[in-house]
């Protein structure tokens, strides 16, 4: 039985744990936060191929029970009239949950089947002949026979495997945060965004509580050195950015020093060249991320079924297995990654030609359909295998025999 660490307990370290764990290995996944975080931004799923893999997961109608419904978008002005309406389906897709939704969903299905190691980070990789000898920042030190990293944008195990931070992520000139308030102004129904050049704001009624309200803040910046641990830190240059704003604005503000789940990053991208060396691969955005418009979230959830899979059917060949695993996604991972290129400059446009022009665009209903359906298609472009489990041996059938095509993805489990 092949031991097999997974570093990062967000969404695609559970998922690939949960198929990995199916499939008879050894799984342990270690995550540097104490437990799952609470809070965070909706994640969306569209079209056939998502659908067909969280079916085959076992977790679809548990993510149904859970969906927010997507929730429809006013842009306003600093007076609260209504400048644009974008309907939910624009940003919730087919399935909208929020990522703590998701994140508890998957630990849940994949708990049974793999050891979860919290409040706990790998220091140092040394491969070797028979393994990844692996040290934790706990002290422990114990060996895998391969190290998946699926930590994220800032992930530890590529720092430690590939190289620097530097030399893999691109900033693309904005900053996001987001934390929940309580609900004193009253929000109900569609989330308002304001816009100034170059800075978005936006609150929403979180529907599972009306008394509590979600803030998404927006705004450009050239890179930020800060502390990634130090939530003092982060939210005082947040305030800063925002300080002079009127609007809604002060009042998010006010809650922003009592907020314990706040989530801050950098609008970037990764770009590896290869995304295996040695025992240890990388997944989701560790390998090929985009922090916001690059349909990360459900791109990990489809690259953790394959990989595992490819594993699982490989006969212990993992350099095969990592070669095929690459091979099937990075065309269409190219594809979803460049949406992220845009985020920053669509959502907060850097003059005020640039917001009344985009105001514009997506009033007309004709292109904002087009958009939508852009976005199914390329969120689609992924070939799904089936991988069958008879007689405790893992069988992979490729998607040209089977007729599995993106947009009839086949039915077998």
């Amino acid at each position: 039985m092949m031991k097999v660490l997974v570093s990062g307990a967000s969404v695609a370290g559970p998922a690939v744990a949960h198929w990995l764990g199916r499939y008879g290995y050894d799984v342990t996944v270690v995550e540097l936060q104490p437990a799952l975080r609470e809070g965070g931004y909706a994640v969306d799923f569209r079209g056939p191929v998502n659908r067909e893999v969280l079916s085959r997961m076992g977790v679809l109608e548990d993510l149904r029970a859970r969906q927010t419904g997507g929730s429809p978008m006013r842009f306003v002005d600093a007076a609260g009239r209504q400048l644009m309406r974008l309907p939910g389906e624009f940003a919730g897709g087919e399935l909208e949950v929020l990522r703590s939704d998701l994140s508890r969903v998957l630990y849940e299905h994949s708990c049974d089947k793999a050891s979860y190691r919290f409040g706990d980070s790998i220091a140092r990789l040394a491969e070797h002949a028979g393994g990844v000898d692996v040290s934790f920042e706990s002290g422990t030190e114990e060996t895998y026979d391969l190290v998946i990293g699926a930590d994220g944008l800032h992930s530890i195990a590529r720092r430690l495997a590939f190289g620097p931070e530097k030399d893999y992520v691109r900033h693309l000139g904005y900053y996001i945060a987001g934390w929940d308030v309580p609900n004193t102004l009253g929000i109900s129904g569609d989330a308002l965004i304001y816009n100034v050049p170059g800075r978005l704001a936006s609150v929403g009624a979180d529907r599972r509580d009306p008394a509590m309200a979600g803030t998404m803040v927006l705004f450009k910046s050239p890179a930020l050195t800060y502390d990634r641990r130090d939530l003092e830190q982060q939210k005082a240059f947040i305030a800063a950015a925002f300080a002079d704003l009127g609007w809604h604005v002060p009042q998010l503000l006010e809650g922003l020093p009592a907020a314990t789940e706040l989530y801050v990053d950098s609008i970037s991208r990764v770009d590896v060249d290869r995304w295996s060396t040695g025992r240890v691969v990388l997944l989701g955005d560790a390998g090929y991320g985009a922090t916001v418009g690059g349909m990360g979230t459900s791109t990990a959830v489809v690259a953790a079924y394959i990989l595992a899979g490819e594993l699982a059917t490989s006969g212990g060949d993992y350099r095969a297995a990592f070669r095929r695993y690459e091979a099937q996604l990075r065309r269409p991972v190219s594809k979803t990654q460049s949406g992220g290129n845009r985020t920053g400059k669509f959502l907060a446009p850097g003059t005020r030609f640039g917001i009344a022009a985009r105001n514009r665009l997506l009033s007309q209903p004709f292109l904002l359909h087009q958009m939508l359906k852009l976005g199914e298609k390329v969120s689609n472009l992924v070939e799904l295998n089936n991988y069958s489990v008879s007689s405790g041996r893992v069988r992979r059938n490729d998607s040209q025999e089977s007729g599995n095509h993106p947009g009839t993805p086949s039915t077998a489990r």
